[in-house]
């Protein structure tokens, strides 16, 4: 009986007559590789964690801070988020209320509403990010966690929330008759 050699280290072995091919693992649609993009992604999956249960989102915050449930600490970015959300709460849903036209916040998926809640945040709230890097940054975020139609739906909301907010940050009055997305 022939023996086989070992592939060197770094190769594959030669297929096995009659297996099938095993296809590569790629990267999953809207893969978030910046540290502020996994910062995002984790304020969202808090912010969704929190929903889920029940809990206040800055309460659950405060326990993760003090007790984190992973290897690491919350980044500090993530931690910004979620505190900038919960601080703005109201004023966040009702922009988002206000604009997502014939969506009432408590219809949408809470994965949405969570992503939404931290769009509208970068948008508003923070100087430091371009309303065009809050709005991919949230549907990149919509295609890895949601639907097949949530990025469509954020990037459409949090495109005509970017509209109507001023240089200031502040959410500027808009022309009556012309509340639809």
């Amino acid at each position: 009986m022939p023996t086989s050699a070992r592939p060197a280290p770094g190769e594959l072995p030669p297929p096995v007559e009659g297996a099938e091919r095993i296809r590569t693992v790629q990267q999953p649609k809207g893969t978030l590789t910046s540290t502020r993009s996994k910062a995002r992604r984790a304020a969202v999956d808090l912010l969704f964690e929190a929903d889920q249960r029940g809990l206040n989102a800055g309460d659950l915050l405060d326990q993760r801070v003090a007790t984190p449930a992973g290897q690491s600490p919350l980044r500090e970015y993530t931690v910004r988020l979620v505190r900038g959300v919960v601080e703005n709460w109201n004023g966040i849903n009702e922009v988002l209320a206000t604009y997502s036209r014939g969506w009432p916040l408590e219809r949408m998926p809470a994965v949405d509403r969570a992503i939404l809640r931290v769009g509208a945040w970068e948008l508003e709230y923070n100087d430091d990010v371009p309303a065009g890097v809050a709005i991919s940054e949230s549907v990149e975020l919509a295609k890895a966690l949601s639907t097949d139609d949530s990025p469509t739906f954020v990037n459409g909301l949090l495109s005509r929330i970017a509209q109507v907010v001023g240089d200031s940050g502040t959410t500027e009055q808009e022309p009556e008759g012309d509340r639809a997305l």
